[in-house]
């Protein structure tokens, strides 16, 4: 009974629910790259050198032969999913020095003393009255 306490106190403590949240937001995020890689990106690129569509580059490996089909190496997949990567690597980065940015920010600023109770400004006046007496 002690591990599953200690599971359901781990899953309210909101670990869990952070972690998840992170994981759905960082799936749609990466379908939001793979879109602009594939559908914004690629194509002036592959028109850039001569029309080529990188999703069709292959290399074949043994030709499609009776019922079977061609052995290929597509390594026009593999560029477009590095060119995703280093897009969403590139954002991430961006995206964490923008916060180290600001907690470098926040821990700098320094905390401004809080303002003095009405006792205090009253033992004040009275000890600035009695210095000039």
């Amino acid at each position: 009974m002690g591990m599953l306490r200690e599971f359901k106190e781990f899953a309210v403590k909101g670990n869990m629910i952070d972690m998840a949240v992170g994981i759905i937001i960082g799936a749609a995020f990466g379908k939001v790259v793979s879109s602009l890689v594939k559908d914004v990106l690629m194509p002036p690129l592959g028109i850039l050198i001569g029309g080529v569509d990188f999703t069709d580059l292959a290399f074949t490996l043994k030709a499609a032969a009776a019922g079977a089909e061609a052995v290929t190496l597509n390594y026009g997949a593999f560029i477009q999913t590095v060119v995703d990567f280093l897009i969403v690597a590139f954002a991430i980065f961006v995206a964490i020095k923008v916060i180290n940015t600001l907690k470098r920010k926040e821990e700098a600023a320094p905390a401004t003393p809080p303002k003095p109770s009405n006792e205090e400004r009253l033992l004040t006046e009275i000890r600035d009255l009695l210095k000039t007496r």
